[in-house]
């Protein structure tokens, strides 16, 4: 698969996400069980501000209107150690494509040498969703990130980075962090992109998942309980209600005349 359909196939899951104190960029991490709301991944620092003062945020998908969300609207898993948030919320009419580009699972890190590309709207064009590529060199399992030979923007924090595999199918690995500057002579030289790994979101997602099996379980009880009850009230009446005798039956003409 060609970078320019990995993007175009990526596009659509992808949001800008705007705070009082700036932007960035957020992708579609997860559906709940019935997609009346949806889990939006980006980066921690990107939605940090707003969540600690509940102000509010704004999602905007490709040409669709914007979406504004306040304090109470949404709830927001945070992770400041691997600087990964999801933030939920019901979709109201913002469209997204029914099933989201798939996560790298945890067993399958990226390699090292792989060829990675990461979407975002960055501070020079805000408007314009722009892709970017560059290596993996380096996979620091610690830290859950992975160093990559590329540059990153500002806007550009929390959008997806991804690597398309043999198979020709989308992976996500991860999302873009921040980039580390070589300032070592003193002067501004290229240095390496920080992309935090896919572990957050797998994780919350594996909880919302969990929830939804519980509430479907709760549900499925609760209605087997409701019928249970109905039954055993019927048979019930039909016990305390008296037996009604048999009417009698009139005698046929032929038997009245009989002597």
């Amino acid at each position: 698969m060609s970078w320019d359909q990995a993007v175009k196939d990526l596009a659509p899951h992808i949001v800008k996400i705007e705070t009082p104190s700036g932007w960035g960029t957020g992708f579609l991490a997860f559906w709940n069980h019935d997609r009346s709301w949806c889990g939006i991944a980006t980066a921690a620092h990107v939605v940090k501000h707003a969540d600690d003062w509940q102000q509010p945020i704004r999602f905007t998908a490709g040409s669709q209107p914007p979406l504004l969300l306040q304090g109470s609207e949404r709830v927001i898993f945070l992770d400041s150690s691997t600087d990964s948030a999801v933030v939920l919320f019901f979709k109201r009419e913002l469209q997204f494509p029914q099933v989201p580009i798939t996560l790298l699972p945890m067993s399958e890190p990226c390699g090292i040498g792989a060829d990675v590309g990461w979407l975002g709207y960055p501070v020079l064009e805000p408007g314009a969703l722009c892709f970017f590529s560059g290596t993996v060199s380096h996979h620091l399992v610690a830290r859950k990130a992975y160093l990559i030979d590329g540059v990153a923007i500002n806007g550009v924090s929390g959008g997806p980075v991804i690597h398309v595999p043999d198979s020709g199918s989308v992976h996500i690995i991860g999302s873009v962090s921040s980039y580390h500057a070589n300032r070592v002579t003193g002067e501004t030289l290229p240095g390496l992109l920080i992309a935090q790994d896919v572990s957050h979101f797998h994780g919350v997602a594996d909880h919302i998942r969990s929830v939804d099996e519980a509430n479907a379980a709760k549900l499925e009880f609760e209605a087997a309980q409701k019928l249970k009850a109905a039954t055993d009230a019927v048979d019930a009446a039909a016990a305390a209600s008296p037996a009604t005798p048999a009417e009698s039956q009139p005698e046929s003409p032929g038997a009245l005349l009989k002597p």
